[in-house]
């Protein structure tokens, strides 16, 4: 999959703004990932999980409608540095088609929920190429 430089850039910059906590937000686009928006985290303890206002993605599937576009799926930073989704990410995943990014160390990996991914059962690596 690729992704605009940009959207990358936009998504590592949000990710160290929002240290110690996780960053969240969505990503759009069509056949590559050309934005990215970043979105409030309403975690119960955001230092150890995300969870994406609800106002904020209906807001988003409104404005792609409208603009034409996508959106493609989400993404999260994971400030303990792993760029593999966690134990939490995998129980609270969802098999939807969309993708899952993770900031992590100045890097973003990509992932699809799969039944019985290699990653807890889960995740399976979407190669990520910036463009």
């Amino acid at each position: 999959m690729a992704i605009a430089s940009s959207a990358l850039v936009s998504i590592l910059d949000h990710a160290r703004r929002a240290t110690p906590a996780e960053a969240c937000g969505i990503v759009f686009g069509d056949a590559m990932i050309d934005d990215a928006e970043a979105a409030i985290n309403i975690a119960e303890r955001p230092e150890r999980a995300f969870e994406i206002d609800p106002a904020a993605l209906l807001r988003a599937h409104r404005s792609a409608r409208a603009q034409g576009r996508k959106v493609l799926g989400w993404y999260h930073s994971h400030p303990n540095g792993s760029t593999e989704p966690s134990v939490t990410d995998a129980a609270r995943a969802v098999e939807d088609g969309k993708l899952w990014l993770i900031a992590a160390g100045g890097t973003v990996t990509a992932w699809r929920v799969v039944p019985g991914g290699p990653v807890h059962g889960r995740f399976v690596p979407v190669d990520l190429v910036a463009g």
